[in-house]
C-alpha cells in the first residue's frame, strides 16, 4: 500500500515568537502558552504530552501521557512504576517531553531528568481520582502481555466487590514523576516554513541561556 503525502500543505499564520518579547524564565512562557491554548483554542486535553524514554532494549520510545501539574521545579505526571516507561526511567532518567497544539500552531520540546515525587504527593493525587481509575491502576499490570480483555474485566469485578464501601489505598507500584527541565524549546509556526524557535538552556549557575534558532 502506498500513499504520497507530498502535496499536504499548511501555511502557519497564527502568531509570532520574538526573542525580545520572551521572559527570562521559560517556565513563565510555558505557563502563559498553556493558559492561552487551554482558554482560547478549544483543544481537547491541552495537557496531553508525549514522553520519550530510552528503553532497556536501547531504543527510544514515545507515548502520550497527561501532565497533571507544572511548577517552577518541573512537570508532574503519574504512571505505573513497573511499566515499560517506569523501567526505562529507572534505567535512564533522561527523558524528553513534547506538546503539539495544532490549533495554536505551537510546539514545546522539553529535555529533563525524571524522578519520583514524594509518596504523600502521590497519595494525595491517587485519592483525588475516581474510584474506577483507582481500581484500574491496581488491576492492570501495565505493559505486561495479557491473553484477552475478559481477564481485566473479571479482575475489576473482583476488586469492586473487595473494596465495596472501603477506601482504596494507592499501590506501591503506582505514583508520580517530576521532570526537572534542563532545556526547553518553543516553536511557533510562521509562513513560508520560516518558523520561530526560541531555546532556553539551563546553565551551571541555574540561570537560563536564551537564543533564537534557525527554523
Amino acid at each position: 500500500m502506498e500513499k504520497d503525502l507530498g502535496d499536504y500543505r499548511k501555511s502557519y499564520e497564527k502568531g509570532e515568537l520574538l526573542l525580545e518579547n520572551v521572559p527570562e524564565n521559560p517556565l513563565e512562557l510555558f505557563r502563559d502558552w498553556f493558559i492561552e491554548v487551554d482558554t482560547h483554542f478549544n483543544i481537547d486535553e491541552a495537557n496531553a504530552m508525549t514522553i520519550s524514554t530510552i528503553g532497556l532494549d536501547g531504543y527510544p520510545k514515545s507515548r502520550v501521557v497527561l501532565l497533571k501539574k507544572y511548577t517552577y521545579e518541573g512537570f508532574i505526571f503519574y504512571t505505573n512504576y513497573e511499566s515499560e516507561k517506569g523501567k526505562a526511567i529507572k534505567s535512564n532518567p533522561n527523558v524528553c517531553l513534547s506538546f503539539f497544539w495544532h490549533s495554536a500552531e505551537r510546539q514545546i520540546i522539553i529535555k529533563g531528568k525524571a524522578e519520583k515525587i514524594s509518596e504523600n504527593l502521590s497519595d494525595g493525587y491517587f485519592e483525588s481520582r475516581p474510584r474506577g481509575s483507582q481500581l484500574g491502576a491496581i488491576v492492570s499490570n501495565q505493559s505486561e502481555p495479557i491473553a484477552n480483555r475478559n481477564i481485566l474485566d473479571e479482575k475489576l469485578k473482583i476488586l469492586e466487590k473487595k473494596y465495596e464501601g472501603k477506601e482504596i489505598e494507592r499501590p506501591d507500584f503506582w505514583g508520580g514523576y517530576i521532570v526537572r527541565p534542563i532545556e526547553l524549546e518553543f516553536w511557533q509556526g510562521r509562513p513560508n516554513r520560516l518558523h520561530d524557535r526560541i531555546r532556553y538552556k539551563l546553565q551551571e549557575d541555574y540561570n537560563w541561556k536564551v537564543e533564537r534558532l534557525c527554523p
